[in-house]
């Protein structure tokens, strides 16, 4: 658990990613001069289509609508529909630019929205985001224990955290473990406590054991769902994506991010209304990823005698260090294999024994 900073100066850590000088050196001096999979950055290309609708849409000129365009919310919302059998519209929908400056930035407006409350409820093992989004709000960040599966413990939550909790976060299916939540049971846990559950699900469509899943199947009332088009239609470089789901909330940080002047520029909601109204290339992006978790896992039993388990979703492969020791395993993969990859301490104290693989790239 983190405290609320109080009257002490705020000193960065340093950025995870910024720790790999030493394993990206390791992995230089092998044979394939290194791949780098410790960063869940897309390294295939998005649709044509996309790129041909964001360099002709000349919306390039004006400033875009904060929310988005009614079309890209629209869009946005056509798909979740067709993709969970939920029932919204565009009036469901706000624009973000990206998911991260939203997971980041919510636990700011939330206690602008509840000064009495000072705590975000997040993951034990998950995205740093979630956690440094609470300090940088001036929040406390409270890890919710997980499972031997990785799962939520929702009954492990201490009642006088939720009694303070401005949020629950949930990730779905998750990163880095790629488990696939209870959605329901987060909800209900919530909606019981007046608590605003908000659900991460950028690997939606990469949903291994399943079809996908979204926390709006089970309403709107007190839930917000958080959408990208980074990981479904390689568009990382471009930030873009969605929230959508309870009406009061949405319209509280859609009002409120209006004046940070938050906008997805006007040429990548054009494009974006392509992107969320194709599936033909997700289709393939999921074969893509099939493949290459399969190859992982392949290759690190035969070339590291290590068993990893096939997520049920996302395009990680979460592994156990043999000596549970997540630096020294990542080590040996940049040595063996000339791969880069995070070790667990990344994603929590509690997965300080594993490391994770971001199956964006071909390895051998």
């Amino acid at each position: 658990m983190s405290d609320a900073l109080g009257d002490r100066p705020y000193v960065p850590p340093p950025y995870p990613y910024d720790r790999l000088d030493k394993i990206k050196e390791i992995a230089r001096r092998h044979s394939n001069g290194g791949i780098d999979l410790s960063i869940g950055a897309p390294s295939d290309p998005p649709p044509q289509s996309v790129i041909d609708a964001m360099s002709a849409s000349g919306a390039e000129r004006g400033y875009p609508p904060s929310i988005g365009t009614n079309a890209y919310r629209e869009a946005a919302a056509e798909w979740l529909n067709r993709r969970t059998g939920t029932n919204l519209t565009a009036h469901d929908v706000r624009a973000t630019v990206g998911s991260k400056e939203f997971v980041a930035g919510l636990p700011h407006y939330l206690k602008l929205r509840r000064p009495d409350l000072d705590t975000v409820l997040y993951p034990a093992v998950s995205y740093p985001s979630y956690a440094m989004g609470a300090t940088l709000g001036h929040c406390r960040s409270v890890a919710v224990p997980v499972d031997e599966n990785w799962r939520l413990r929702l009954d492990a939550i201490d009642p006088a955290d939720a009694d303070r909790a401005l949020c629950l976060w949930i990730n779905s299916p998750g990163n880095p473990t790629g488990a696939v939540e209870d959605l329901e049971a987060a909800a209900r846990w919530g909606r019981g406590r007046g608590i605003p559950v908000f659900s991460d699900e950028c690997y939606i469509e990469f949903t291994w054991q399943g079809p996908p899943a979204s926390i709006l199947q089970h309403g709107t009332d007190g839930v917000v769902a958080v959408h990208s088009l980074s990981k479904r239609s390689n568009l990382a470089g471009a930030r873009a994506g969605v929230y959508a789901g309870d009406p009061e909330l949405l319209e509280y940080l859609g009002e409120t991010r209006k004046h940070a002047g938050f906008m997805v520029p006007g040429p990548m909601q054009h494009a974006g209304v392509v992107a969320f109204g194709d599936h033909d290339h997700v289709e393939n992006q999921r074969l893509i990823y099939r493949a290459r978790l399969e190859r992982g896992i392949t290759v690190l039993k035969e070339r590291i005698g290590v068993d990893v388990p096939m997520p049920e979703g996302g395009f990680y492969l979460w592994a156990q260090a043999p000596e549970r020791d997540s630096w020294a395993f990542a080590e040996l993969l940049a040595s063996e294999l000339g791969i880069v990859t995070s070790p667990g301490d990344f994603y929590g104290g509690a997965a300080t024994d594993h490391v994770r693989i971001a199956m964006v790239r071909d390895i051998s």
